[in-house]
């Protein structure tokens, strides 16, 4: 089984990226594949509307970075998708990622999968994110390993909120759990 976190915030190392991690670190440290992906410094045009990718069986788009991070969505058995909270929703980078997968959407080339939805904001707002990023996952017919909302504005501050990052091992031990009794 592998685990792939990606966190959609522009700040590479950002709290949306450290709270994704913690999550990853449970899996890692029992031995679960996981992978990180920062959408920092990726570009992730927006979908065209164009329709061409029911034809095509994948979005027409050549010329960005979507294609190769997809690929590694799709070679996953769990995804942790996480965004920070811009005007009470994910920001336009997570947005344009979500938008594109339209394209595998026809065939539910990303059906079955697990998926957890991380949001952190600075003061409020991540209720919000969490519903995209859930309706995303929902749309795909991901099943639903939980959520995490965390509150951070400066770096490194979402591992002081304790109640997040609780939280978040929580779901990395749901994770952990999983693969063992599917291993068993």
């Amino acid at each position: 089984m592998k685990v792939l976190g990606i966190s959609g915030s522009m700040r590479k190392d950002g709290n949306t990226a450290d709270l994704v991690n913690v999550i990853l670190e449970r899996c890692h440290v029992d031995g679960i594949k996981t992978e990180f992906i920062s959408l920092s410094g990726k570009k992730i045009h927006p979908c065209l509307g164009c329709e061409k990718c029911k034809e095509k069986k994948w979005c027409v788009i050549e010329n960005d970075d979507w294609s190769d991070v997809i690929q590694k969505v799709l070679d996953c058995d769990v995804l942790i998708i996480g965004s920070p909270t811009y005007y009470y929703d994910v920001c336009g980078h997570v947005k344009n990622f979500i938008d594109r997968t339209y394209s595998l959407y026809h065939d539910r080339k990303l059906a079955g999968r697990k998926g957890i939805a991380v949001a952190v904001h600075a003061q409020k707002g991540a209720s919000r994110t969490i519903q995209t990023l859930e309706g995303f996952l929902s749309s795909h017919e991901f099943s639903s390993l939980g959520s995490v909302t965390g509150k951070g504005y400066q770096k490194g501050d979402v591992l002081s909120d304790k109640v997040a990052v609780e939280r978040a091992q929580k779901i990395g031990d749901k994770i952990v759990r999983l693969v063992k009794r599917n291993r068993d």
